[in-house]
């Protein structure tokens, strides 16, 4: 019987351990710093984004902002329903000023309970599609696509997001 309290030490102790490693491992989106933001010339790079779209048979539009969400490149293809035009523009903003990809809020809101704190949060678009951009660890925009299903929309928005990357 002297054992059991000692197990349920050592069962607790190896759980804090694990959860405090987690947390370490963890990639914190907060301290990633801002940097210069995309250029232009970088930003038509998303072009890379709509021909990814092409190859599924999508219309979308695509939108790249600079970090404090102000819009530096944006397309429509034709015939994108009319609603994903500002919605594109919506997810890149939130993927910049909140320093990570809008599926994070998608998550977080699926998992309800405390979860749910993203409906109070102004600008955050909880849908799959939009990424920050990082280079060098600073983040320089976000990009934004919208105009079939979210999962659609984050494939072709990561095609752009490592097409703006590339040097």
């Amino acid at each position: 019987m002297a054992a059991q309290p000692l197990v349920k030490s050592v069962i607790v102790l190896v759980w804090y351990a694990a959860s405090a490693l987690a947390q370490q491992a963890a990639p914190n989106p907060y301290a990633t710093p801002y940097g210069p933001p995309v250029t232009v010339e970088t930003a038509k790079k998303a072009a890379a984004a709509l021909a990814e779209t092409r190859k599924g048979n999508w219309s979308m539009a695509v939108a790249v902002v600079d970090p404090s969400g102000n819009l530096v490149y944006y397309e429509k293809m034709d015939n994108t329903q009319l609603g994903s035009a500002k919605i594109s523009i919506n997810k890149a903003r939130s993927a910049a000023l909140f320093k990570r990809p809008t599926k994070a809020f998608q998550d977080a809101l699926a998992g309800g309970g405390v979860g749910l704190r993203v409906l109070g949060l102004e600008g955050a678009v909880p849908v799959e599609g939009g990424f920050p951009l990082i280079v060098e660890g600073a983040i320089i925009g976000g990009i934004g696509l919208s105009g079939d299903t979210s999962e659609h929309d984050a494939q072709c928005a990561k095609v752009g997001a490592d097409a703006l990357l590339k040097p």
